[in-house]
């Protein structure tokens, strides 16, 4: 008795990298420059010349770019500004856009 039995081989994978999402730290009228450069130089690791650009492109445009991250670690670091934000009594705003 014999059994046949066929198999169907893969040829392909197909990998799908994770969703990534661009973190922006938006203007208000109240929060410091310093307060600014200090959130993006301790929250996302920009060095001093950095941080002070993107703080003078979120004075100038409304908003300025802070970094690209999945999902997860995105959304930590618009938690994070908000937190630290509320400690010092800022009003400033974090927010994530899908690339």
């Amino acid at each position: 008795m014999a059994i046949n039995t066929e198999f169907e081989l893969i040829d392909e994978i197909s990998l799908k990298y994770p969703k990534k999402y661009k973190v922006f730290i938006l203007n208000d009228d109240y929060t410091s420059m310093d307060f600014v450069v200090d959130i993006l130089m301790n929250i996302f690791h920009k060095n001093y010349q950095e941080a002070e650009n993107i703080m003078l492109e979120v004075h100038k445009n409304g908003k300025g770019l802070c970094g690209v991250y999945t999902h997860e670690i995105a959304e930590t670091k618009v938690m994070q500004v908000i937190k630290k934000a509320q400690e010092h009594n800022f009003p400033l705003k974090a927010t994530m856009e899908e690339e």
